[in-house]
């Protein structure tokens, strides 16, 4: 009997060495090098030393949350409320900075930095929870949800501050440096801890979709949530889970964002959800789940990132800067569609 090769829905045979395929395979590695390229003839500075790290530093956060869109994503979801949950996260963590008033002892607690810390991600986890619950348990599409809840974050991160922003994170007269800004400014090898913390965050990340059976279980709910439960696969597990991760990033974001401005404003982070799924896309993931990377997803960020600050140092205007990130979104998309056979999203 002859040996037949079994081709998925929306694959094309393989036919040897494609150029086209690697093409499509490296788009992000490619548009990276070219945006390099040209902005370093534009603006001889633009590549300095001093100036990537700055860049780098800009990108770490639109990385960290794309982490965590990049698993919703390959759960087969959307996660809206990232851009809020920042926002909120970051709110929370300068209202503690700010002190808390103890009127049974008469005093002001200053909590320690790194129970802020904790108190943050413990925050963005729960936000992650309650999205994970309402698409796994309660069967509300993910868009909507992540939705409301986007609203919801940002309503509250608003009421909190009544618009307002708290200021002087960093340090205060009575408390002196507050040890707040550490994360945004500090070093380590010459390179910003934002940075070294978007490392760890995506080695772990790659790790656990390479090496074990959540990465696997991730992938396999992603690419037909149906037949992976009939395998055993705890799909409501694996949904709650992505969402909380995804929480936890925005956290995380958020954190590194208010210690770089040693600041933490309620409209930290709008519109910070479409960064983080456009590098997604850019890496080359598909919106219907199952497909996608830490390494491309990681290569779409920093597209992201170093088009939009070398826009400013050449002095485009800030509304042109929108048009072009929009373009080369709009191009990752077709380039999605032609690799995936057009088939983008779950019908």
């Amino acid at each position: 009997m002859s040996e037949a090769k079994v081709i998925r829905a929306g694959e094309k045979p393989a036919k040897g060495f494609d150029i086209t395929q690697l093409i499509l395979e490296g788009r992000a590695f490619f548009a990276l090098i070219v945006i390099v390229a040209v902005f370093s003839f534009l603006s001889p500075n633009y590549f300095s030393t001093s100036n990537f790290l700055i860049m780098a530093s800009h990108v770490a956060i639109y990385g960290i949350l794309s982490i965590g869109m990049l698993l919703v994503i390959l759960n087969g979801g959307i996660d809206l409320s990232v851009g809020s949950t920042l926002g909120l996260c970051g709110v929370v963590a300068g209202f503690l900075m700010q002190g808390i008033t103890l009127k049974a002892f008469g005093v002001i607690a200053y909590p320690p930095v790194w129970v802020v810390a904790v108190l943050t991600c413990g925050l963005g986890a729960l936000v992650g929870a309650i999205n994970g619950v309402l698409i796994a348990y309660l069967r509300v599409p993910a868009f909507v949800a992540t939705l409301g809840v986007m609203y919801v974050a940002r309503g509250v991160a608003l009421l909190m501050t009544n618009g307002l922003t708290y200021n002087n994170l960093g340090g205060r007269p009575e408390l002196g440096n507050t040890g707040f800004d550490w994360l945004g400014f500090n070093r380590l090898f010459n390179v910003p801890l934002g940075v070294l913390a978007l490392a760890l965050l995506a080695a772990l990340c790659g790790l656990t979709l390479a090496r074990t059976s959540f990465g696997r279980w991730l992938y396999a709910s992603g690419g037909n949530m149906r037949a992976a439960e009939l395998s055993g696969v705890p799909v409501k597990s694996v949904q709650i889970t992505v969402y909380i991760l995804s929480g936890i990033c925005a956290a995380i974001a958020g954190l590194v964002l208010s210690s770089q401005l040693t600041s933490a404003g309620p409209t930290a982070g709008t519109s910070y959800e479409l960064t983080a799924i456009a590098a997604v896309v850019i890496g080359g993931a598909a919106l219907t789940g199952g497909r996608g990377s830490t390494r491309g997803t990681m290569l779409g960020a920093f597209v992201i990132g170093f088009l939009s600050d070398g826009l400013v140092i050449i002095g485009v205007s800030s509304y042109w800067q929108t048009v072009f990130t929009g373009a080369v979104i709009i191009l990752a998309v077709l380039l999605n569609s032609i690799q995936y056979g057009g088939r983008l999203v779950r019908s």
